[in-house]
């Protein structure tokens, strides 16, 4: 078949020129390429006898310099000849040395003529050098080459390559891959040979694995492959180099074993503790275990450790109940009790016999091999458990439980190593286990003080809707300094306080109770909200002082002043007072946020409240504001962890506060739940404290008021007003009681009090009684003696109320009881009793 070559051949690189001599001995022919080699023109060469162009001019006419041997005898002798002969280019004159080849010819005549072919010495010696550096490194290079045809076989292999695959290299050639490769590695590499044949994309680290003759070891070997071409760029085969990886895989597996082992227990002490919590640490224990280091695991602590003894019994000799407290598998089942077969559950409570290898674990804080076993009674996971680990978990040379690690069938068994870093990682849990332990303990106690100071999760109070939310800074020890309160005051008025102690930690929780019992005796005396704040600054001063003793020196205003000030416990507070019957709400500050306003239809606001400073500062007297709220009205106090951070200013925190008090219309519960989601309540950094008050106030039907005179006959007009008012709103259940404490209370007023007398009920979820005067005398009770007339009324009000008291007035005092609405099957109070137990 014809072909055409393109340029890049073999004859394009040795640069092989002819021309051809006629019967006269001069040049009939000359081809370009003799004209690129000799640096001579045609025309300048085609008539010429060749010595004029092989010889220098300098010695054309020198007699003593015999022709070129293929000229004897008129330049035609009728026989091949080769050899070298000298030359000298064109115009740069460079000399050079040309092997010429001269065949015999004859023309059309019959005359003699030769065909000369020439070829520049410089390119042969090339070639040569090449060929023999080729040869060099095929033959004498460590990794094995070999090289397929187009037809993918074997067409040369080096000696290195024969004694990688174990056979002698003529026995190769001719072969395919499935020659001396099992069939699924001769199948992968005779499709990379395609794909490399046909794409000329090299590929790199072939995996390849078979046998080797007269070896038992299976070798794996690395081949990269990619593609010849010829001169032309014409594809003539692939190339290979393959290399033994045998050792180098094995010391790879060996590396990667210790690599593993590293990474596990840099997991291990970044995922291992974070948490403080027992079971939680158990399963991050597994979590780094499973699958990573084996196909299951189990945890079992103490018992008795796990409810707070610090040595239960049977400690010791390891037969002290366990409970199991996390499990984690590769596979499907549950771990089986070596006793009795049995599955132990995560949270059951058991024992391992006293002669069992993890007892033995126990006692002696040792690790125990424990063997698979071999069963055929069933599908047990028992049976396709290969091998186990039983280590003990050792912190502060105590054991405080067993960590269990298996591996199946099929796994890799355990090594030195392996046991090692079990070692290890039980050893590292325990010390988290047995801290959390110790937290655990210690957090219980603080958690108690916490929540005891806290209100209930649903305070309630009258012609108020509240909502509350607390969240710790710190989800780990939700102990912090921050306080809410809501307090019920006489006459249905309503309390609210939120403050912030500075700090935090169990020093601040408990500054914050102390501060917090404190609002609510100041509050039981019904003290003005400045006058609330002026005490708490006070107390605030003693704080810090081992004993509460103050000493050094006096400020202003006389107040105890600590000598250092680092003791003092500083705090913020906000305490406002709402009166459902007067819709008037008063405030006072101390160095704490303003509240929120948000009314019906407006945008939500910050009070103007005077801020004061805080509690503990001293020398500043406290100012109060007294505004008239409108139902529907919500207001909002809170501390200063729900609109601060360090990724925001806190001036960006209350707009967005404002804003997520958009739509106040909402349930109250939902407004406290959406005002959480919209800010970022979960940045760490201080406590979050929320108290939402929605103000609906008392309806004017639910309240009776009346002035009555100084004079006898007002005692029986308040009796007449209190029954009629019970009446209208169905109260009769409590009619007799109340007359019988209004008629107490209006004798009482005209009795120690001064000026007019003013009645009021009111009716909520109790009833309260108010009786007001201008006296400033408040009412003691006593105990009266048989003998006497009186003095019985104050201890009849206690008897028959659910409770009684009396409070300061601007102009005079107010003496209140409260009733409880009677409820469906109790009775009301027997009044004759209770007038009957007095004497």
């Amino acid at each position: 078949m014809w072909q055409n070559s393109p340029p890049g051949s073999l004859y394009d690189y040795i640069r092989v020129a002819s021309f051809s001599l006629g019967s006269d001995g001069r040049i009939e022919q000359w081809s370009e390429r003799a004209s690129e080699l000799f640096g001579i023109a045609a025309r300048h060469a085609v008539g010429r006898n060749p010595l004029e162009v092989f010889t220098p001019a300098d010695e054309r006419h020198d007699p003593s310099r015999p022709a070129p041997p293929f000229l004897a005898e008129g330049g035609l002798d009728g026989r091949a000849w080769t050899g070298l002969v000298p030359y000298q280019r064109g115009t740069d004159r460079q000399q050079g040395l040309a092997e010429i080849y001269v065949m015999p010819s004859e023309n059309a005549d019959g005359e003699r003529a030769a065909l000369c072919v020439a070829v520049d010495v410089r390119a042969l010696r090339g070639i040569e050098t090449d060929i023999a550096a080729s040869e060099a490194v095929f033959g004498q290079s460590p990794l094995g080459f070999f090289f397929f045809g187009t037809d993918l076989t074997l067409l040369r292999v080096n000696e290195s390559f024969a004694q990688t695959f174990g056979r002698p290299a003529s026995w190769h050639r001719g072969r395919t891959p499935h020659d001396f490769l099992p069939r699924t590695e001769a199948e992968r590499l005779t499709a990379a040979l395609r794909q490399v044949l046909d794409t000329g994309k090299p590929m790199a680290d072939i995996q390849l694995v078979g046998p080797v003759p007269g070896h038992s070891e299976r070798r794996r070997w690395s081949v990269s492959l990619y593609r010849l071409h010829s001169g032309s760029g014409r594809p003539i085969g692939v190339a290979a180099i393959a290399t033994d990886v045998t050792g180098r895989r094995r010391a790879e597996r060996e590396a990667a074993g210790v690599r593993r082992n590293l990474a596990l227990l840099n997991e291990a002490g970044a995922r291992i503790g974070n948490s403080l919590d027992l079971e939680t640490t158990a399963r991050e224990l597994l979590d780094v275990a499973v699958p990573q280091f084996c196909d299951l695991a189990s945890v079992d602590l103490y018992q008795g450790l796990l409810v707070g003894d610090e040595a239960p019994p049977g400690l010791a000799d390891g037969s002290a109940e366990l409970r199991r407290v996390a499990y984690s598998s590769a596979v499907s089942g549950a771990p089986l009790d070596e006793a009795d077969s049995k599955p132990i559950q995560v949270g059951e409570v058991h024992r391992y016999p006293f002669h069992s290898p993890c007892a033995q674990a126990l006692r002696t804080a040792h690790v125990q091999v424990v063997p698979g076993r071999e069963g055929d009674d069933g599908p047990e996971l028992g049976a396709v458990v290969q091998s186990t680990l039983a280590v003990p978990m050792v912190a502060r040379d105590t054991v405080v439980g067993l960590a269990q690690f298996s591996r199946t069938k099929g796994s890799e068994p355990f090594g030195e190593r392996d046991t090692a870093l079990a070692v290890e990682l039980a050893a590292r849990a325990a010390v988290c286990i047995d801290n959390a332990r110790l937290y655990r303990r210690e957090h219980e106690r603080a958690l108690i003080l916490q929540r005891s100071l806290l209100p209930p999760g649903d305070p309630e109070a009258a012609g108020v809707e509240i909502a509350c939310r607390y969240l710790p800074g710190n989800a780990a020890t939700e102990v912090g300094g921050d306080w809410f309160d809501v307090i019920e005051l006489p006459g249905h008025r309503t309390a609210l306080v939120v403050g912030d102690v500075m700090g935090r930690g169990l020093r601040a929780a408990v500054a914050m109770g102390e501060l917090r019992t404190a609002v609510r005796t100041l509050a039981m005396l019904d003290l003005e909200p400045a006058e609330v704040l002026s005490a708490l600054d006070e107390i605030a001063h003693g704080l810090g002082r081992p004993g509460g003793k103050q000493s050094a020196s006096r400020g202003v205003r006389g107040s105890v002043r600590p000598a250092d000030l680092s003791e003092v416990y500083l705090a913020t507070c906000v305490y406002a007072v709402y009166d459902p019957v007067t819709r008037r709400c008063t405030v006072a500050n101390a160095g704490h946020l303003p509240p929120v306003l948000v009314e019906a239809g407006q945008p939500a606001v910050l009070l103007e409240v005077p801020p004061g400073m805080p509690l503990g500062v001293g020398g500043e007297p406290f100012e109060e504001t007294e505004i008239e709220l409108p139902d529907g009205a919500l207001l909002a106090l809170y501390t200063d962890g729900l609109v601060e951070s360090r990724d925001h200013p806190l001036d960006e925190g209350l707009q967005a506060f404002r804003e997520a008090l958009s739509d106040p219309e909402r349930p109250l519960e939902d407004v406290c739940d959406h005002v959480l989601g919209a800010l970022d309540t979960h940045h760490g950094e201080d406590d979050i404290a929320l108290l939402m008050a929605r103000l609906r106030g008392l309806r004017h039907d639910c309240v009776g008021d009346w002035t009555l005179p100084p004079e006898p006959r007002s005692v029986a007009r308040a009796r007449e007003l209190a029954r009629d008012q019970l009446e209208s709103w169905g109260m009769t259940d409590l009619v007799d009681t109340t007359e019988l404490l209004v008629s107490e209370l209006v004798t009482n007023a005209l009795r120690y009090g001064e000026g007019e007398i003013r009645l009021r009920l009111l009716l909520d979820r109790t009833l309260v009684c108010e009786v007001w005067d201008g006296g400033h005398v408040q009412p003691r009770r006593r105990r009266a003696r048989d003998t006497d007339e009186g003095g019985r009324g104050l201890q009849l009000v206690g008897l028959l109320s659910a409770a009684w008291g009396s409070r300061r007035i601007p102009h005079g005092k107010t003496v209140w009881f409260e009733l409880g609405l009677p409820e469906e099957g109790s009775p009301a109070p027997d009044a004759v009793e209770a007038l009957l137990s007095l004497y």
